[in-house]
């Protein structure tokens, strides 16, 4: 499997805001839209920190 858990900096701490997402895209607003397998979407104004997909970590700021 290639889902990802998307974490979103806050405070110098990771909180997990969306599990097993497989897509992300960037919006012409600037917005970053998060998908996830079990149909759950979220829609959040913030930039991509860091991806690992070998650790299957997100991170947003």
């Amino acid at each position: 499997m290639c889902e990802a858990n998307a974490y979103l900096l806050k405070g110098g701490k990771e909180e997990l805001i969306l599990e097993a997402v497989d897509i992300l895209e960037h919006d012409e607003d600037g917005k970053i839209r998060l998908a996830n397998i079990f149909g759950e979407q979220k829609v959040l104004d913030a930039k991509l920190k860091s991806m690992s997909l070998v650790n299957h970590k997100i991170v947003l700021e």
